[in-house]
């Protein structure tokens, strides 16, 4: 256990209050994002993420360090950002309106940077070191501001087009891109922002995080793992773009409004999944160390 012969209960007790204080005091943006959540799916993932999160520290906690003093630099580095990112917030709608997600993307951050200084305050470098992944991992309650989820999307609707081009010319199907629009045989299609795949890769690429965590010791392991999602992410929805594509030229443009176009998510997720577990598996076998064989001395 991670309890300490100094003052445990006192250091424990002491960062529950803050958080609690915490919690009270940016329950309205709290309360939001539950809302917010509720009415956009891209960010159906993030109640997820503090379950997730608490139980990797539950399941460590036979082996985690002892609780430590304070970091009060460190400390003090984390609640400095998270004034600033407060600042920023009264800043931005005193100049201009506000995005919701804006407005919950630097009130939910400086929740998460005042959190986490309480956490150096009263638990110690030690135990933050040995569990950062797992408070890491709760970035991911942050929504993207509204640029940055506008630039994710047309980065995966534009690199997604390349690829279905790609596929398409190797299958030998006649096919001009315009940007966003892929011109075939008697029938255009356009890769909206809802078809950029922008949900499902997040997820893969939290799920890459997840795994690279649990299963890979070397850093740089983890690192090629979680990368290994863009491509992988392009490749996939390409793929889908293709698939459709084929069948509204193959068949008729009626199956621009098929089971696969409009529900088949799903389906291109698991095939996602397969080169990304084969990849896990082959990191993983690059990580097993062989043991040299006994050496037996006879005496003569």
């Amino acid at each position: 256990m991670f309890v300490d012969e100094l003052n445990p209960p006192g250091q424990l007790r002491n960062f529950f209050l803050a958080t609690a204080i915490l919690v009270l005091f940016f329950s309205r943006p709290l309360f939001d994002l539950l809302r917010f959540v509720l009415s956009d799916g891209l960010y159906s993932y993030i109640p997820l993420i503090p379950m997730v999160s608490f139980y990797l520290v539950w399941s460590r906690r036979e082996t985690l360090p002892r609780l430590s003093g304070p970091s009060r630099k460190l400390a003090a580095l984390f609640l400095a950002g998270g004034l600033v990112t407060i600042a920023t917030y009264w800043f931005a709608i005193r100049s201009a309106s506000l995005a919701n997600e804006d407005y919950l993307a630097l009130t939910i951050f400086a929740f998460l940077l005042f959190l986490t200084g309480a956490g150096c305050l009263f638990l110690g470098r030690q135990l933050l070191r040995s569990i950062a992944f797992p408070i890491g991992l709760l970035v991911f309650i942050v929504p993207f501001p509204e640029v940055v989820r506008h630039g994710l999307e047309a980065f995966l609707q534009y690199g997604s087009a390349v690829v279905a081009t790609g596929l398409f010319k190797l299958s030998g199907l006649p096919v001009y891109q315009d940007g966003f629009i892929l011109r075939l045989p008697g029938f255009n299609m356009q890769v909206a922002p809802e078809c950029s795949g922008i949900r499902s890769s997040l997820v893969l690429f939290i799920m890459s995080l997840l795994t690279g965590y649990l299963f890979l010791r070397k850093p740089r392991h983890r690192i090629m793992l979680a990368l290994a999602v863009i491509p992988l992410a392009l490749l996939r929805n390409g793929f889908r773009i293709f698939v459709i594509g084929q069948l509204c030229v193959r068949i008729g443009p009626e199956m621009i409004n098929s089971y696969i176009h409009r529900h088949g998510g799903p389906l291109f997720f698991i095939l996602a999944l397969i080169p990304l577990f084969l990849l896990l598996l082959l990191l993983k076998k690059s990580e097993r160390t062989i043991k040299p064989f006994p050496v037996q001395t006879a005496e003569i």
